[in-house]
């Protein structure tokens, strides 16, 4: 039986190339790039050279990016680093009813501390606007966050005039970039973030790495103690293998991010008009003009999330209904919940995420496989 891998918003295969450099420093950089020795030199050295690659893809100054163990504590250091650091400021931050669980979570979490926290809601394209970030400020609004792009629906968020807006204000903007990064060009510069979450199994390197962008002068409490790595902001042995093979592959994918990008949003709309010719009852949940090219999220009113994801699996599909860090829940997805609070969309809706390896002949293969699975229903 083909098996087809179309849940890279979850996770993506280590590209070769990565793999390689991962190898090589494992082999020969095995020091702690602390110790002052030749061998902790030399580990110290790859780790500086990999930091400035990284620095350098979004236009960043290598003491701007902090080396996290991927994009749930890049977030974790974002909201509750700054928070805590700032909170003589205000107590107030506001963010999103659709934000991954990584921000969501630790905002609740400061609600505890005594933080008041707003959760904006989304219209049914997925959006939130300036404007509604702009009436919910007040004078106690010390933080916004407010994800570049949807990981369950893709869909573009205006991340940029919100960290405009928030400058303006001497307010401090965080964004997570996840979905993003390596798939659309980000510039610190341009954007101009306070902070910038990013993960590296997003852009085919490996879990388990991550890097938070903080801007230079910004104050950050570390969110656990025991070393003066990362400038004290995130303490630890650094895990040198996967910060090259990061590197690698954040290489990599800004050399090849508009071929990627083109072949993504080509495969997505193979599907999309496979469906249609097999004339499949779905709908596109959030804009699908304005979404990023590698994710599409598509309501089946004719079956449940559940069943479905099991039939595809027996027929050798990989999809999935949203974030994989909330597998093994039987809520619905939060995010289409958010989007569509009366119509029940987040119980029949599925996540496709195409990447590396995949062809328009699986596309077209997965909607026939659907068809199949409608006429047994």
């Amino acid at each position: 039986m083909e098996k087809i891998y179309v849940d890279h918003a979850a996770s993506t295969p280590i590209d070769e190339r990565v793999i390689t450099t991962m190898i090589e420093a494992m082999k020969n950089q095995y020091g702690n790039p602390s110790s002052i020795h030749s061998f902790g030199r030399d580990a110290r050295k790859l780790l500086d050279e990999a930091r400035q690659t990284l620095a350098q893809t979004i236009e960043a100054k290598p003491n701007e990016i902090v080396l996290t163990s991927g994009g749930t504590e890049a977030n974790n250091l974002a909201i509750f680093g700054y928070a805590r650091a700032n909170k003589a400021k205000g107590n107030h931050i506001i963010t999103s009813a659709i934000e991954h669980h990584a921000v969501l979570d630790a905002c609740k979490q400061l609600e505890k501390e005594g933080f008041r926290v707003t959760y904006l809601p989304v219209n049914k394209d997925g959006y939130i606007t300036k404007e509604q970030v702009e009436e919910n400020m007040t004078d106690e609004t010390i933080l916004i966050a407010m994800m570049h792009a949807n990981n369950e629906t893709g869909v573009i968020q205006p991340a940029n005039e919100i960290a405009r807006l928030a400058k303006e204000k001497n307010i401090a903007f965080h964004t997570d970039a996840v979905q993003t990064y390596g798939v659309l060009p980000i510039s610190v510069k341009e954007m101009q973030p306070t902070m910038m979450a990013v993960s590296s199994h997003k852009i085919n390197g490996p879990k388990g790495i991550g890097f938070l962008y903080v801007k230079e002068g910004t104050k950050l409490i570390a969110t656990f103690a025991g070393g003066e790595q990362e400038k004290k902001r995130r303490p630890g042995t650094e895990n040198l293998p996967a910060i090259a093979g990061f590197a690698t592959a954040a290489k990599v994918a800004l050399e090849e991010r508009e071929q990627r990008g083109s072949f993504y949003q080509h495969l997505t709309d193979s599907f999309v008009s496979a469906l249609k010719e097999e004339e499949v009852p779905f709908q596109i949940n959030g804009d699908a003009n304005h979404r990023v090219p590698h994710i599409v999220n598509i309501y089946f009113p004719w079956t449940t999330v559940e069943s479905f994801l099991v039939r595809l699996d027996f027929a050798g599909i990989a999809a999935s209904s949203g974030s994989a860090c909330t597998a093994g829940s039987l809520d619905p997805s939060h995010v289409l919940t958010a989007m569509f609070p009366e119509e029940g969309r987040a119980q029949s809706s599925v996540r496709f995420s195409v990447g590396k390896g995949n062809t328009k002949e699986e596309m077209e293969y997965i909607a026939r496989e659907i068809k199949k699975m409608m006429k047994t229903i």
